[in-house]
């Protein structure tokens, strides 16, 4: 919609069907990482926080509950739900940004039972991981970008594979030094088809940039 507002009043009536709703959760969270929606079931959905861990709702946001509580890292970065089976929940710990007040998690975690219960599926030197894909037809495969420590060299950073549902993982873009990576999309049309976004961010402690 677009209102002239050269020469006229605005009216409050002109975006009383634009109303915003805080869906939470609550002030207690901070930054929100990542979210994730139940693809047969838009009620349910997953929250990301930076600073907060993984929270759910099972009726569009009106509740929450946090499901991530009783495990080592309290930082997340992103979730995804896999298309194959949408009680299998991935979780990709660390916080996703490269800022000054960040904190680092240990790898990325698996759950079963839509959040219950939670198994950590190694990358544990990888500290920040930004994304997790899994394979619509094979939810053997996943993809998982990890931007790596933000203070010093090495680590897992970059673009991972697994081939075996988590069990193991292999590097396929970026190196052991200093490229991580902070994106990776599939091509909707073919699976076959992946695109990644990787850094290379030398910082040192106290450093502003």
């Amino acid at each position: 919609m677009i209102i002239p507002a050269v020469g006229q009043e605005m009216s409050s009536k002109n975006f009383s069907g634009l109303k915003f709703r805080n869906l939470g959760p609550a002030f207690v969270s901070g930054r929100i990482a990542d979210i994730a929606i139940h693809p047969q079931d838009e009620s349910i959905m997953y929250v990301a926080v930076a600073s907060g861990g993984v929270w759910k709702t099972i009726n569009a946001g009106t509740t929450w509950k946090p499901i991530f509580d009783k495990q080592v890292s309290y930082s997340i970065g992103c979730v995804t739900i896999d298309p194959n089976n949408p009680a299998t929940i991935w979780v990709g710990t660390g916080e996703n940004v490269g800022g000054r007040h960040v904190a680092f998690g240990d790898g990325i975690y698996v759950s079963y039972d839509e959040g219950k219960s939670w198994k950590n599926m190694g990358l544990k030197n990888s500290e920040h991981l930004s994304k997790i894909i899994v394979h619509p037809s094979n939810p053997n495969i996943i993809w998982v970008a990890s931007q790596g420590p933000l203070w010093t060299k090495g680590g897992e950073r970059g673009i991972y594979k697994s081939s075996d549902g988590g069990n193991s993982w292999k590097r396929t873009l970026g190196d052991a030094e200093w490229v991580g990576a902070t994106d990776i999309l599939i091509d909707p049309r073919n699976a076959d088809v992946l695109y990644a976004a990787t850094w290379q961010r030398h910082r040192t402690v106290a450093a502003y940039m």
